[in-house]
């Protein structure tokens, strides 16, 4: 039987963690035969969050190896979470896991880019290691 986690995403500058309102969230999810399925596009609101995004993950009972991949007993879903806002490298966070009926909080911290930079040429990525549970 299929659970659920949802993502929420909360996207800010500087270490005062100002929200950028307008940035572009898109989280998807490794798919089959190495292509990615697109779970959700949003924008940022005032606070620079996104409404949370549900995600299928494993129900609790199916979790037979704590260190597992996804599909092969792993306590956790993944996704993938990509941000940007103009004048921003575009941050990407790989691997964020999603525990079933567990909310998964994203921190995004996007830095300011130089004068004439656009948020393509430079990007920040970050790969997130499985939970050793």
């Amino acid at each position: 039987m299929q659970a659920t986690g949802t993502l929420s995403v909360r996207v800010y500058t500087s270490q005062a963690q100002i929200p950028l309102e307008g940035a572009t969230v898109v989280v998807a999810a490794p798919g089959e035969e190495g292509k990615w399925k697109l779970l959700s596009i949003q924008n940022t609101d005032s606070s620079g969050r996104i409404r949370a995004v549900t995600i299928d993950a494993p129900a609790l009972g199916e979790s037979t190896s704590p260190g597992g991949l996804p599909g092969d007993g792993a306590p956790f879903a993944l996704c993938n979470v990509w941000a940007e806002q103009p004048g921003y490298a575009m941050l990407q966070v790989e691997n964020v896991q999603i525990f079933p009926d567990v909310e998964t909080v994203q921190n995004m911290e996007l830095i300011p880019l130089p004068q004439g930079l656009c948020s393509l040429q430079q990007r920040d990525e970050r790969d997130i290691s499985a939970q050793s549970l």
